[in-house]
C-alpha cells in the first residue's frame, strides 16, 4: 500500500505545481538568508581568531555558507520543474532527471539537519577552543616590541572592555602570568629584583590586572594593582568587598555570545529544513501523479500521487535488498577478474620426445 496516496485531479495538479513555484522562490530566499548568517558568523570568528587555538570552530559557518549556496542552487531548478510541469510537453524532458534529482534532495536534507544539530552541539568544542587560545593570548599580552605578537595586548583589551570580562576564568588569571613588558621594569630597583627572584621562572608577577579590567559604572576608582593587599587602600577588603573589577571570564563571555549566535542559527536552519522536507514531498507527489496519468492525451482525467508507493516497511526491505544484490555484483565481477588474470598468468606446458 502507498504511503500518503492523494487523488488529484487537473485543477489540484496545477494547484499543487504553482504552489510548489512558489514555494521553491520562497527557499530560494531561505538559502539567500543561510548563506548570509554563515558568512556573518564566519566573520565574528575571524575578529577574534588571535584567541581562539585552531580553525575547528570555522566548521559550522563554513557548513552554513555551502548549504546555502546548495539551496539556492537547488531550489532554483526545482522552481523551473515546477513551473515545465504546467505544461505536458515541457514537463517530458524533466521526466528521467526527477528520480535521481529527489534522492539527491534526500541527502541534501539530511545534510541540512545535520549542520542544524553541529549549530547546538559546537558549545564544547568551542569551549576547549577559547580557553586555550586566550591563555595563550594573555601569555602575549606583554609582547608588544614583538613582530606578530605587537597587536594582541590591544586585541585582549579591546576584548575585555566589549565583552566586559577578565582574564580567561577570571581576573586572577592575570595574578599567574607576567603581562608587564621587561621595557616598563626598573631591574635596578630592589622591589623588581626581589619579586624575580622569589619566582622559579623568573617572572615578574604582581596581584594586578590591565587597566582593561576596570568597571567603570563602579563608584569607586578602580584597584588594578596589589588588588589582594587590603592595607594598600583604604577601607578596602578583597574578600568581601565588591570589586570594581569584571568578575565574569572572557572564555564565558566568548562562550556565551557564540554559543547563543549558533542556538538561533540552529533553529533558523531547522525552520529551513522543515520548509525543504516539505517542498520534497510535494514535488514527489507532483511528479507520481503526473506519472501515473491513464491517458496522456486527456490531461483532465485523474490521477494519484504518493510518497513511496509501498510502505515504510516494504520501502526498507527492497532498499536491503537491492543493497545486497549490489554487493553480490561487486563480488561477482571482482571473483571474474580474479579468474581472468589466473588464466592469463598460465604458461602452456611443453612436453619433449626424445
Amino acid at each position: 500500500m502507498a504511503l500518503l496516496k492523494v487523488k488529484f485531479n487537473q485543477k489540484k495538479r496545477v494547484k499543487l505545481a504553482q504552489g510548489l513555484w512558489l514555494m521553491n522562490w520562497f527557499s530560494v530566499f531561505a538559502g539567500i538568508l543561510v548563506f548570509s548568517m554563515g558568512l556573518f558568523l564566519k566573520i565574528e570568528l575571524r575578529k577574534r581568531s588571535e584567541v581562539m587555538d585552531n580553525s575547528e570552530s570555522h566548521f559550522v559557518p563554513n557548513s552554513l555558507i555551502l548549504v546555502g549556496i546548495l539551496a539556492c542552487a537547488s531550489n532554483g531548478f526545482a522552481g523551473k520543474i515546477c513551473y515545465d510541469s504546467l505544461d505536458p510537453a515541457k514537463f517530458a524532458k524533466w521526466k528521467p532527471l526527477l528520480k535521481p534529482y529527489l534522492a539527491l534532495c534526500f541527502v541534501f536534507n539530511i545534510l541540512i539537519f545535520f549542520v542544524a544539530l553541529i549549530c547546538f552541539l559546537m558549545r564544547g568544542s568551542l569551549d576547549s577552543t577559547l580557553a586555550q587560545g586566550l591563555k595563550n593570548g594573555m601569555k602575549f599580552y606583554r609582547d608588544t616590541d614583538t613582530p606578530g605578537r605587537c597587536f594582541m595586548k590591544k586585541t585582549i583589551d579591546m576584548l575585555q572592555i566589549e565583552f566586559k570580562c577578565c582574564g580567561n576564568n577570571g581576573y586572577k588569571d592575570w595574578f599567574e602570568i607576567q603581562w608587564i613588558s621587561n621595557r616598563y621594569l626598573d631591574f635596578s630597583s630592589k622591589e623588581v629584583k626581589d619579586r624575580i627572584k622569589s619566582n622559579v621562572d623568573g617572572r615578574y608577577l604582581v596581584d594586578g590586572v590591565p587597566f582593561s579590567c576596570c568597571n567603570p559604572s563602579s563608584p569607586r576608582p578602580c584597584i588594578q594593582y596589589q588588588v589582594t593587599n587590603n592595607s594598600a587602600h583604604y577601607s578596602y577588603d578583597y574578600q568581601t568587598e565588591e570589586l570594581n573589577l569584571w568578575r565574569r571570564g572572557c572564555r564565558e563571555a566568548l562562550l556565551n555570545y557564540y554559543s547563543g549566535m549558533m542556538s538561533s542559527m540552529g533553529a533558523v536552519i531547522l525552520l529551513v529544513w522543515l520548509f525543504e522536507m516539505s517542498v520534497m514531498v510535494g514535488l514527489r507527489l507532483l511528479h507520481t501523479s503526473l506519472e501515473s496519468i491513464s491517458n496522456p492525451e486527456d490531461p483532465e482525467c485523474e490521477s494519484e500521487g504518493w510518497v513511496l508507493e509501498n510502505n515504510l516497511k516494504d520501502t526498507f526491505k527492497s532498499a536491503l535488498e537491492n543493497l545486497k544484490k549490489l554487493g553480490k555484483f561487486n563480488q561477482v565481477e571482482a571473483g571474474a577478474e580474479g579468474a581472468e588474470g589466473e588464466e592469463g598468468g598460465k604458461t602452456p606446458a611443453i612436453t619433449t620426445v626424445s
